[in-house]
């Protein structure tokens, strides 16, 4: 019976990481914002992500692959194996280069396109340039969003409303949609909605409209792709510590206590999402369509 009280400490593999917790710095930037600038800075799995091969081949489009998820899904698919184009805004350039110098540093091909995806144009030439300098397309990851707080619906302005439903309900029409001219028989789309469409915020009325939106276009999709081998699922993330958060994504007051009313008592960190994607993306979850998986720090929100 002693043995029980005299457990011996788990690996380093397995030992939990320590990540920042709240109170956190006040901190505004504009938007889009820059991970560059957040502190504490996030960990995208720059030095902890380890790949073993599970994307060997495999040619992939991450929008808003510059920072937070984005950034650490095109890190995980690199290190898998994977070449991968980045799409983000021009004024995250600073970002994204140091997104490419990582990816590039695993010996992959690694495409920047930077551009604007509220454009229905640009959304086609963003998924005939990725498939151009790729010599290929079979993982899109529709990631890009826009998350601006809004005490009010008197104050949310039309204007604000359709950027917010452009971003991120349009493009992700817009680019799947051209995408399918060239994926193939075991190709796999990847959609980030968010626990706001099951639990929306009273100061994020439009982004859980847009979040819910894309859990009912995820399992739509899978429906119509599935005779065709096209896997579609959709990862939910909780409170997240990214750039979307620092740039009127939350207030200040609540950036200072991000995360800290999740059960693990602080936001996740992108690296520790990453994985969900790389299995979603993995022939190894064949069977796996028009799922939602979630990762909100034990809420259980899913």
């Amino acid at each position: 019976m002693n043995d029980i009280f005299n457990r011996q400490p788990l690996s380093a593999a397995l030992e939990e990481k320590s990540y920042p917790v709240p109170p956190f710095e006040h901190q505004q930037q504009p938007f889009p914002g820059l991970a560059s600038k957040m502190k504490p800075l996030p960990d995208h799995g720059e030095t902890s992500y380890r790949g073993s091969g599970r994307l060997q081949g495999r040619k992939a489009l991450i929008t808003g692959g510059d920072s937070g998820i984005g950034r650490a899904v095109a890190i995980a698919f690199a290190r898998e194996g994977a070449d991968v184009a980045i799409n983000y805004l021009p004024e995250e350039e600073s970002d994204a280069r140091e997104v490419i110098a990582l990816l590039q540093e695993e010996g992959r091909k690694a495409i920047a396109i930077p551009g604007d995806i509220r454009d229905e144009a640009f959304c086609q030439y963003l998924v005939k340039q990725a498939a151009d300098e790729l010599a290929g397309l079979d993982l899109l990851v529709n990631n890009a969003g826009r998350q601006q707080y809004c005490e009010s619906i008197k104050d949310l302005t039309t204007e604000s409303f359709d950027a917010t439903f452009k971003t991120n309900v349009y493009a992700m029409f817009w680019i799947t949609k051209a995408a399918l001219d060239y994926l193939p028989r075991g190709a796999a789309i990847i959609n980030t909605t968010s626990v706001q469409a099951f639990k929306p915020s009273e100061i994020l009325l439009d982004y859980a409209q847009t979040k819910a939106a894309i859990v009912a276009f995820t399992k739509s999709l899978a429906g119509q792709l599935g005779s065709q081998g096209i896997r579609v699922n959709a990862v939910a993330p909780g409170p997240y510590w990214t750039a979307l958060q620092c740039c009127g994504g939350q207030p200040q007051e609540k950036i200072e206590v991000f995360g800290q009313s999740a059960p693990l008592g602080r936001p996740g960190q992108p690296a520790e999402i990453a994985p969900l994607y790389v299995t979603l993306a993995s022939a190894e979850n064949s069977y796996a369509s028009g799922q939602v998986w979630c990762s909100d720090g034990g809420t259980g929100t899913l």
